[in-house]
């Protein structure tokens, strides 16, 4: 799932090289910690949390096989989520 995400995430932005996706397990499911330039935040999230919802729902339909939900949190410069999606 990290491997998609990451995909998906440069495939977004601006600065493809900045993407930074940290998977932090957890019992029955797994957390996201994204970082993205400040400037590629709005991508990430997109019109009225679209583009975010969109990534909850295919790492969600992805982890259904383990049983795993995902969540993901976007991260600012200064180690403040800017945005918490939970699934």
């Amino acid at each position: 799932m990290k491997e998609f995400l990451e995909y998906v995430l440069r495939e977004l932005v601006d600065y493809p090289d900045e993407v930074l996706v940290v998977e932090v397990p957890r019992e029955h499911s797994v957390l996201f910690r994204v970082r993205v330039r400040s400037t590629d935040v709005g991508k990430v999230i997109g019109v009225q949390g679209r583009t975010i919802a969109s990534l909850r729902s295919l790492l969600n339909a992805a982890g259904a096989r383990s049983q795993r939900k995902a969540h993901i949190e976007i991260m600012e410069e200064r180690n403040q989520p800017a945005e918490v999606a939970h699934a």
